[in-house]
């Protein structure tokens, strides 16, 4: 898929930090490609799954051209380490328990879809319905 999504996390409906060394625990065994002055890493989980990652700040890290199982796989697993949502803009946001609903913006649970998703199969066709 070639838009972007966006892991974050928040507190009290105002973005928070995101641990990116652990980010990067979870990201690095998969970079294929690696530019250190971008922040950038090229991911792959399998012949043709792939994602570009874009580690734009402290409160945010951006996933683009992805696909495949493995990545999603991946992304859960990320999702999880962080304890962070998946934002997707113009479709749902992506929570891993209940109480993490209280936690985004209002804007967030007011405006787009709010939904559990906790595995990638589960991400994926949550990304699909939007």
């Amino acid at each position: 898929m070639s838009f972007d999504i966006f892991v974050c996390r928040f507190e009290n409906g105002e973005p928070a930090t995101l641990d990116m060394r652990a980010a990067h625990e979870v990201l690095d065994p998969y970079a294929v490609v690696r530019d250190p002055e971008t922040d950038f890493l090229l991911v792959s989980a399998a012949e043709g799954e792939e994602a570009g990652v874009y580690f734009n700040n402290p409160t945010g890290i951006t996933f683009n051209r992805f696909g495949g199982v493995g990545v999603m796989d991946l992304l859960a697993v990320l999702l999880q380490r962080l304890d962070a949502v998946l934002v997707v803009p113009g479709g749902p946001t992506m929570i891993q328990r209940d109480e993490d609903r209280e936690l985004l913006p209002a804007s967030l649970r007011e405006e787009w879809p709010v939904v559990m998703a906790r595995t990638g199969a589960e991400i994926d066709r949550a990304i699909r319905a939007s």
